[in-house]
């Protein structure tokens, strides 16, 4: 039986100026086309996008803009969130745009990808993770973590300098990331999620 390509949408959560995140975000999306070439991304650059103040509502129709968004993170079986650390915690705009969707993230899982100081973005993380599971998202346990990433750990032309470790570790969690996608789609597609 042929299935459907996954689809899984990358999610650049930093929208700072001089910010890393296009340079991490463009290592894992190359990462990812290697280790699963059957795959399509969709990648949601956070700083390209123009968020609402505030959620639409209960009952409220969004906004043409937002419902494509809606859309995009809708037809998505997996996300990979691309996360700096600020202050031991994750990028306001990162929530913000979390919190503009419920139904569209259930029964989905969740891999991250995180860089930062000397505890490589693991923090922000950490608290994602409690973000997801009140979203009912299956979080996986492997990531890729960049620890003390200003400083010189990317090349110029966005290689890591610890590429086999690094790139190991995506592999890991995108393994992880579509054994719980191919699972959940089925389920989903089979029994609807209250």
């Amino acid at each position: 039986m042929t299935t459907a390509p996954l689809r899984v949408a990358i999610v650049i959560g930093s929208t700072r100026e001089g910010r890393l995140a296009p340079t991490v975000g463009s290592w894992f999306t190359q990462q990812a086309a290697t280790h699963a070439p059957d795959t399509h991304f969709d990648v949601i650059d956070l700083a390209d996008l123009e968020l609402p103040d505030a959620h639409p509502g209960w009952g409220h129709q969004h906004t043409p803009n937002q419902a494509e968004l809606a859309a995009r993170v809708d037809a998505a079986d997996a996300f990979v969130i691309v996360t700096p650390e600020y202050n031991h915690s994750f990028p306001a705009h990162l929530k913000h745009f979390i919190d503009l969707h419920r139904s569209e993230w259930k029964a989905k899982p969740v891999g991250f990808v995180s860089y930062g100081g000397v505890a490589g973005g693991l923090r922000a993380v950490e608290q994602l993770r409690l973000v997801f599971a009140e979203l009912h998202c299956a979080t996986v346990r492997d990531g890729v973590s960049f620890h003390k990433a200003h400083a010189g750990l990317f090349a110029e032309d966005g290689a890591a300098h610890d590429e086999d470790g690094a790139s190991g570790a995506a592999k890991v969690m995108l393994d992880q990331l579509h054994w719980w996608a191919r699972a959940l789609r089925t389920a989903r597609a089979e029994h609807p999620y209250g």
